[in-house]
């Protein structure tokens, strides 16, 4: 997202977010102080820039049921916002940090190597966490089928065989989606 999407994405859950929660007469929470508040609203516009009107709107009232305090009047902190969000309107898996970093990292960088990048990216796109080495061997086990296909394929193709018109879409699919993994990790080199 360049810097004009960004500023006017920031805008829009501005309008839409935080003003329709302040109209329905929520506070900031009474753990933060005015700047804390302004800060974390600031976060929360710049983070989901992304999102659009509709969808925002739809988080607007989903926050506001979920208001906290003991009157139901509050501000919901920054991270339960951003988890509702993310059930709503997840955000793109390049534009996350997280994204960048994991496939920067030498961990990422082997599962593009070994042909499981895809199985990582998704897992690490649904648990929005560092991939530990438990998530590491999920995704390596999810991938054994693709990959042996993978393996396949190419042996065919490279004997000569022509492929059937599916495992050949298949096998570019495949490959453009450990492209993109790549692209990702460079972004966050």
């Amino acid at each position: 997202m360049d810097g004009k999407a960004q500023a006017e994405g920031e805008a829009r859950v501005r309008r839409v977010l935080v003003e329709g929660l302040l109209r329905r007469g929520l506070a900031k929470p009474g753990s933060l102080t005015r700047d804390a508040f302004e800060a974390m609203l600031g976060d929360l516009c710049a983070k989901l820039a992304y999102m659009t009107d509709a969808n925002l709107a739809a988080l607007e009232e989903v926050a506001a049921r979920n208001a906290s305090g003991k009157d139901r009047d509050r501000f919901p902190i920054a991270q339960r916002i951003l988890d509702m969000a993310a059930d709503i309107q997840p955000p793109s898996d390049t534009g996350s940090p997280l994204m960048r970093a994991v496939f920067a990292h030498e961990i990422g960088r082997r599962a593009i190597a070994e042909g499981w990048a895809p199985e990582l990216r998704e897992m690490a796109r649904k648990m929005r966490a560092w991939p530990g080495p438990f998530a590491q061997t999920q995704a390596r086990q999810a991938a054994d089928a693709a990959i042996r296909r993978m393996a396949e394929l190419e042996a065919e193709d490279a004997r000569g065989e022509e492929l059937a018109p599916s495992d050949a879409a298949w096998m570019r699919d495949r490959r453009a989606q450990i492209a993109r993994c790549a692209e990702i990790g460079a972004m966050g080199a």
